[in-house]
């Protein structure tokens, strides 16, 4: 993760790499996560190919958890 505005990916995949990778970001690190409610009203019913729902912004937290970072909800 390069830090405001930089680049974090378009999926998950993408973000597992930002966290993992040997560029940017190096753990431990914080993110402050503003308006964190709207996006998990958004994100935590979303639908794969085959239609099942599964909850995107628990996913998120998890992998970012397992990359070190500490996610502070706003």
């Amino acid at each position: 993760m390069n830090g405001p505005g930089g680049y974090f990916g378009c999926n998950l995949d993408a973000l597992v790499d930002c966290l993992r990778g040997r560029f940017g970001y190096t753990a431990p690190g914080t993110l402050l996560w503003r308006d964190a409610a709207t996006a998990r009203a958004h994100l935590s019913r979303r639908l794969t190919p085959h239609g099942r729902t599964y909850d995107l912004f628990a996913e998120t937290l998890q992998i970012l958890a397992e990359g070190g970072m500490r996610v502070v909800l706003e």
